[in-house]
């Protein structure tokens, strides 16, 4: 088993090198951050090691709720949790990740893949920001980008193998896309998770809505890689909903906007207490 690593995640300078603007802690817990959330993980399985891993071990197939309940968990607590409650989380996710790996191929320990699972974390969420908000100021988008790495800190990703400035991320991120390769049994298990087969009825009806996210936020490069279908219509009924949908959720206040993530903190910390599965 890897150690945990408990360094701190963002640099001693990092609130006054941004001095006045806000945190990830302001906007982690948004409800619009789920319209990225089906991206970020196709980000993700694009990615040969982190794909394949997922393919063949993630129970997402079989209990889809119960998995989004843990990612989003993981994501909540990392930044809105107590430096207890992160320490628990990532033990926890260590020790599911024990048992990701095949010899040659891939490991869930692998720190390179963590950072790139981190990477998406940080990018989809500042991008779903600024479609609904606007632009951060870069101050901001700095800062933000600084704190979310401990997505990838929280376990085996040093901070040394971050880039240091949110100029060098981007770097870092198209050089990355241009490492995406596909693969057969990747873009097979993406089009399960895409389809309305076997999804709870609970899930059914946002299958569409999430499916046009999902492919539509990604860029073309990878929706290739991906084996993603993609029409001009598709393109067009895109465009329309980021008209629509920003000024209208603006309107929501804010408390109903970020209540599912108190929700989910709460479940979080209910199990621990009872001794139930978190992770």
């Amino acid at each position: 088993m890897v150690a945990l690593r408990h360094e701190n995640p963002v640099p001693s300078d990092a609130s006054s090198a941004a001095e006045g603007a806000f945190g990830l802690d302001e906007f982690v817990a948004e409800q619009m951050l789920m319209l990225g959330a089906g991206s970020t993980v196709m980000y993700q399985l694009a990615m040969k090691g982190v794909g394949l891993g997922v393919a063949e071990h993630s129970t997402t197939l079989r209990r889809p709720i119960d998995r989004l309940r843990t990612t989003l968990t993981y994501v909540f607590v990392m930044v809105l949790g107590s430096e207890q409650e992160k320490k628990d989380v990532a033990r926890l996710v260590n020790r599911m990740h024990a048992t990701v790996r095949s010899p040659g191929r891939y490991t869930a320990f692998d720190p390179d893949l963590q950072l790139w699972v981190a990477a998406t974390l940080a990018r989809n969420g500042e991008t779903l920001y600024e479609k609904v908000f606007g632009p951060m100021d870069p101050a901001t988008r700095e800062r933000c980008y600084r704190e979310a790495w401990i997505f990838g800190t929280a376990l085996q990703v040093t901070p040394e193998m971050w880039p240091q400035t949110r100029a060098e991320f981007e770097t870092y991120w198209e050089e990355s896309l241009g490492r995406l390769e596909p693969d057969p049994a990747v873009q097979c298990y993406v089009k399960q998770l895409l389809s309305t087969d076997g999804a709870p009825l609970l899930m059914r009806a946002a299958v569409p809505l999430q499916s046009l996210m999902t492919r539509g936020n990604l860029d073309p490069h990878t929706r290739e890689i991906l084996a993603l279908p993609w029409s001009r219509r598709d393109q067009v009924v895109y465009d329309l909903f980021w008209k629509v949908f920003p000024p209208v959720y603006r309107l929501v206040p804010r408390r109903l906007r970020q209540l599912h993530a108190h929700l989910i903190l709460r479940d979080m910390r209910r199990r621990m207490r009872r001794g139930k599965r978190v992770i």
